[in-house]
């Protein structure tokens, strides 16, 4: 195989591929990237057998020095690691029948060893499917807003992806932990069939990078969902789990509302945070008509905080604790200058929304309290 191409439009490809490649493998052939010559260009794919990226992109081949079926699987940390480490400049790139590659530029030559790519392992191929259209960033928007509050908890593998639940005109992308939980309905996502499906965050986090802003094509059969970008795809197993009823753990009736500045709140929950427990990280919110004020405090290390915030709050005083880590990062996924929090009682979860949703989507988030201790 034998072609030349810009250095940084290979390694731009190789980046995005390079996801799926895994840092240890059982199967050393797995940390390669496959290089195949295809009539539509250079083919380059990886995979980790969960999760497979294939990206093809325009090169010169000499005609005289690759078979019209050349593969060859090469080393990838060590071939990005170099294009890394290079300037712009045209690159020639060969291997030979050994599988010997090699990289020449007006500056040097590297060489590595390959491995024969007729051994890397096959990639996944989808059995009919549904089609669903969409955008890149509709797809951006989706792992952005929700993939914060997937579950991280081997032991609950449903909770490990994010759900996505389209019935007809509505689609929707939801992430719980158990601590957290984010429903994003979002109206260009739609099929004619309802479809049901959880996605690994890896996954996800990988189609959301490679997205931009052309259509997207989401295909999804019993066992795999592929996400296809132009000339890029991303494919993986769906996680075959049955993901829990979220809809039972958000409060119908709350009759407490607070409307607060976003940036005002997060600023003080980042300062009066750093005073709360290392181990619980628990915050507390008194609720009053006029005001939040926002407290912490460390026994341990005996020191402690208290900020007052401007807002209005409809309902009876009340008093509701957060974990400092979660509540923050809940409020750094509003986008809008208000945020609106809407409680029933200081032991069931607060909803949270933006003061203004986005054309398109509704956003809602739920946050869990924590059991309040008393100041000593």
């Amino acid at each position: 195989m034998k072609f030349t191409a810009s250095s940084a439009e290979l390694l731009k490809a190789l980046t995005s591929v390079g996801g799926a490649v895994p840092n240890k493998s059982t199967m050393p052939i797995l940390e390669c990237i496959l290089f195949e010559n295809t009539k539509e260009g250079l083919r380059l794919s990886a995979t980790d057998l969960e999760i497979s990226i294939v990206q093809t992109i325009p090169v010169r081949f000499e005609t005289n020095g690759t078979a019209k079926d050349a593969r060859v699987a090469v080393p990838a940390k060590r071939l990005m690691d170099t294009l890394r480490a290079l300037p712009e400049l045209p690159l020639d790139f060969s291997a030979d029948e050994e599988f010997n590659v090699t990289l020449r530029t007006d500056q040097g030559v590297y060489k590595m060893v390959g491995q024969d790519g007729a051994d890397y392992p096959s990639m996944p191929t989808m059995k009919g499917g549904t089609e669903i259209e969409a955008t890149g960033t509709l797809i951006k928007r989706a792992v952005q807003k929700t993939g914060f509050a997937v579950s991280k908890d081997a032991l609950r593998p449903a909770m490990m992806g994010i759900f996505f639940q389209i019935h007809g005109a509505r689609g929707r992308a939801v992430a719980t932990d158990g601590h957290r939980l984010v429903k994003l309905t979002l109206n260009g996502l739609t099929s004619k069939d309802n479809l049901e499906f959880v996605v690994p965050e890896k996954a996800m986090g990988l189609a959301g990078k490679i997205a931009g802003d052309e259509n997207c094509t989401i295909t999804v059969d019993d066992s795999y969902v592929s996400f296809e970008f132009g000339s890029s795809r991303v494919l993986a197993r769906q996680i075959a789990e049955t993901y829990p009823n979220y809809e039972a753990v958000i409060p119908a009736e709350n009759d407490r509302k607070l409307t607060v500045n976003r940036n005002s709140l997060l600023a003080a929950v980042k300062r009066v945070g750093l005073y709360s427990s290392s181990m619980t990280h628990q915050l507390r919110m008194n609720l009053h008509e006029d005001r939040v004020e926002v407290s912490a405090e460390d026994i341990e290390r005996s020191s402690e905080a208290h900020e007052k915030i401007l807002a209005e709050y409809e309902g009876e005083p009340m008093e509701i604790g957060f974990n400092a880590v979660y509540l923050t990062e809940v409020l750094n996924n509003v986008d809008t200058d208000d945020v609106i929090f809407e409680f029933s009682s200081p032991n069931r979860a607060g909803v949270v929304t933006p003061g203004e949703q986005a054309e398109g989507e509704q956003m809602l988030m739920l946050i869990m309290p924590v059991m309040l201790n008393t100041y000593a």
